[in-house]
Order: structure tokens, then C-alpha cells, then sequence
């Protein structure tokens, strides 16, 4: 029996070497390279037939004279989903969303399409990996006894693709893209080539014939998209479902989004009818102390359009020889970078002290203007006094301690008043040129400054 031909694919970029290499030839990535099967059938005649009609070549034309016209958005339902989306589903656009196994991906989408049907969209739902009578058992569970969603099991992208040609749906789901396979490879589904193959197939698709097409994604154990990274860069909208599931609270962001703005988030509920939008986000993300305690320290966080309060906690105590540094929902080395200009600029040393710091409510903050609150709650904590009632902080800090300014610091300023808070330390570029009614402001320039700050009104 002869033996099977191999080569290797770039999970990234997609590129083949007849060898093994520990760096891709094509993408310079380092161990990206994995073994699949070679197709021993040839190209066939029909791989790629009908592409020239999918997309027919166009004019060239000078960019000024092109007519700029806004997408039409069709809302889903699902107000938070919409506001990731950037006001709903676009015609012809392709939306990949991925997210750990039971997070809730198959519940929203199976709840987003049957919202859409109601507004009068032709929907259609292809699932590879249930049942029909199992994805009518999710629809009886969530309280859509009477949903008129189209529902197909079907894994080849040839019948799949002769499907949408016959019911021509405006909306089409594939659960997941790494169960679709094609006859025209020999590869098994979920392969690199046959990822690859079929998103491509259906990204064509949807472009040819204006249907909106969204594809849910497996993820691996590091928590990035499952196959190739050329993947992300075919479809038009990235989402990621996050959170916990010993949560009840579910985050979806936009990595990429070309119709609208990119990290932007949209908060969710599970609940025994599905997940419901939750409209003020800030209430989860705020403990509810009776009283101020010591090593908390509110923070103006903006994700995409939004700004949002969170709660920083900081616990310090005596660590021995080797104390440990530990942060939940921010960045370990920015804690690290952060406890040394504390020492050197303001003269807080913790260097013999356990620091923990987490980010109430399970999010994620990765934008530096979390800085001045982490610094505020652990000076906070090592001194053992809560700061004042009512206290918010934003604003990035540097190697130098300098604080320097956060986008959008009108915005958060305003959010926090409306939320009742009447204090507020943030970087002098951000003071506002008006008073802000029922908030007190303090703008500071140093580090040292804001730590001084607050001793005073501790």
C-alpha cells in the first residue's frame, strides 16, 4: 500500500513547504507549521468553477469619483449584540464568533435568528455538530415555541452551498466552520485546508449574493480562534465570547469589526430563557460596600463607545523573602512596572509585600488608564484607609511619574457623575474646561502628587 503524501501548512498564513521548518518561509512564524494531508485527486476541474461569476471583475476607479453609501443594518433583537455589531447584521457581511465551549454562542445566535425572522428575514440555520430535533429542543428551552427559523444538519459545503442557492435565506449560520468539510479535498473537517476552503467558499458567497453569513468558531486551549490565522482576515466582523461559566455574566467583544468600532463590548445575563442584555454594565462591576474600604479604588475604564465603571481591589500584606505579585483581569507586568515607580516617585515601597490586585466582576482591562487607580488602591490597602466616598480615577502613568492623559476624559467624567460619584483624580490634560455639577475634580501631573492628594482627603 502506498504511503500517503504529506506537507505542511502555516496555521497562520496558510503557506505549504514540502518539509517540516521550525520558522514559516512565507510568515516567519515559529512552530506554526503542522502536517496535513496532501490531495492525491489533482485539482479538479470544478474546484473552482463559477468563481469569475461569484466576482466578476469591476472597472478601475478614481476614489474620489466612487459613491460612499452608508450599510444598511438590520438590529437583531439583542440590543448588546447590536451595539458589538455596531447597529446589526449588514448585507453580505461575514461574522466569526468564537468562544469556549458552553459559553452561550449557540444560545445567542439561535436567539439573534429568530429575532431577525420576526423583523421578516429569511433565516437559515445549518448546525454540524446537533441534531435538528436537538436544536428545536434549545428553542423550546430558551421560549421560542413558535420560531420559523429554517433549521438544516448538513456538513458538506457542496450541499450546504446548493441550500442557500434553493432557499436563498438572507441570513445564514454555520455551527461550526470546523465541522464543514468539501469533496473536493481529502483532508479531514477542521484541517487547515479545509477551514480555509470552506470559509472561503462561503465568504464568496455571501459577498456574490448580499447574504449575511455568520460562522461560529471553535476555540483552542489558549483561547485564540481554532485554525488558520487567514481565517480572521477573510471575514468581515471578529467577536470573542468571554466570562466565566460559573458566571452568570457573559462578555462579547469585537476584535475586528469593518462596519463598526473595534473592542467594542456588549454585556450578558444567562438566564433559564437564554441571555438577556444587561443595560447599565457598571452596576456588575461595582461591589456594594456599605461603607468605603480600604484598598478600593473605582476606575473609569472605556471599552469601544462605552465608558464603564469598575471596581479595582488591591489586597498588601507581609510576603516574606520572595513576595509574590498576582493580578486577575490585568496585566502581571504592568503591576510589576507599576510597584517600582510607586517606590522610586513616591516613596511607597512594597518590596516585602504580597500585592494582589483584581478587577471586580470577571472583566478584562488592558488600557493603561487603569494605571493611577491601581497605584491609588494599593497605596490604599498598605496604609489601611479607605479612600473617600464616592472616589473615581483614571489616567496612565509613566516610567518618568508623570500621569498622563486618557481619550475621551470628558466622556468618563461625565458617566461618573451620573452615577452619583462626587470625587475624582485624573491627569491635568483632562481637566475640564467647565465644572462638572455635583463633582469635585482634583487634576494632578505626578504621581507623587495624587498619592498626596489622597492622604489629604483621607
Amino acid at each position: 500500500m502506498a504511503k500517503e503524501k504529506t506537507q505542511y501548512t502555516c496555521t497562520d498564513c496558510g503557506g505549504i513547504t514540502a518539509k517540516w521548518l521550525g520558522k514559516c518561509p512565507s510568515c516567519n512564524a515559529w512552530n506554526t507549521l503542522i502536517e496535513t494531508a496532501v490531495d492525491s485527486s489533482g485539482p479538479t476541474k470544478n474546484r473552482y468553477a463559477g468563481m469569475a461569476a461569484l466576482a466578476p471583475p469591476s472597472e478601475v476607479a478614481i476614489l474620489s469619483d466612487i459613491e460612499a453609501q452608508d450599510v444598511a443594518r438590520t438590529p437583531t433583537g439583542q440590543e448588546e449584540l447590536d451595539r458589538v455589531l455596531g447597529g446589526g447584521m449588514v448585507e453580505g457581511g461575514v461574522v466569526l464568533i468564537g468562544g469556549d465551549p458552553g459559553i452561550g454562542k449557540s444560545t445567542l445566535i439561535l436567539q439573534a435568528m429568530d429575532g431577525l425572522q420576526r423583523s421578516g428575514m429569511s433565516t437559515l440555520y445549518v448546525t454540524g455538530e446537533e441534531s435538528a430535533s436537538q436544536v428545536a429542543l434549545r428553542s423550546r428551552r430558551l421560549g421560542l415555541d413558535h420560531s420559523q427559523v429554517q433549521v438544516v444538519a448538513e456538513t458538506q459545503l457542496e450541499k450546504i452551498l446548493a441550500t442557500v442557492d434553493k432557499l436563498q435565506p438572507a441570513v445564514v449560520v454555520m455551527d461550526s466552520i470546523q465541522t464543514v468539510y468539501s469533496d473536493q479535498l481529502t483532508s479531514a473537517p477542521g484541517s487547515v485546508a479545509q477551514v480555509r476552503e470552506c470559509a472561503s467558499h462561503l465568504t464568496r458567497m455571501a459577498k456574490s449574493t448580499g447574504t449575511a453569513v455568520v460562522l461560529v468558531g471553535h476555540v483552542t486551549k489558549e483561547g485564540a480562534l481554532a485554525g488558520p490565522r487567514v481565517l480572521e482576515h477573510m471575514v468581515d466582523t471578529v467577536l470573542y465570547f468571554e466570562g466565566d461559566t460559573h458566571s452568570t455574566y457573559r462578555l462579547v467583544r469585537a476584535i475586528k469589526n469593518r462596519f463598526g468600532a473595534v473592542n467594542e463590548i456588549g454585556v450578558f445575563a444567562m438566564t433559564e430563557k437564554g441571555l438577556k442584555g444587561v443595560s447599565n454594565p457598571s452596576a456588575i462591576f461595582l461591589s456594594q460596600h456599605t461603607e468605603p474600604v480600604p484598598g478600593s479604588c473605582v476606575l473609569v475604564t472605556l471599552e469601544g463607545t462605552r465608558p464603564m465603571l469598575v471596581e479595582i481591589q488591591a489586597l498588601v500584606d507581609s510576603g516574606g523573602p520572595s513576595p509574590r505579585r498576582l493580578s486577575v483581569g490585568l496585566d502581571r507586568d504592568r503591576l510589576a512596572m507599576l510597584l517600582a515607580v510607586l517606590h522610586r516617585h513616591a516613596g511607597v515601597a512594597c518590596m516585602d509585600q504580597d500585592v494582589f490586585v483584581n478587577a471586580v466582576g470577571g472583566v478584562r482591562i488592558s488600557e493603561p488608564a487603569a494605571d493611577l487607580a491601581v497605584l491609588l488602591s494599593i497605596q490604599s490597602s498598605l496604609r489601611g484607609k479607605p479612600l473617600p466616598q464616592g472616589f473615581i480615577a483614571f489616567g496612565e502613568v509613566g516610567l518618568a511619574g508623570e500621569v498622563r492623559p486618557a481619550p475621551r476624559g470628558q466622556e468618563r467624567l461625565k458617566e461618573a457623575a451620573k452615577l452619583g460619584f462626587t470625587v475624582a483624580v485624573i491627569p491635568k490634560a483632562n481637566a475640564p474646561k467647565k465644572p462638572i455639577p455635583g463633582m469635585t475634580v482634583h487634576a494632578v501631573e505626578r504621581v507623587d502628587d495624587a498619592i498626596g492628594l489622597v492622604r489629604e482627603l483621607g
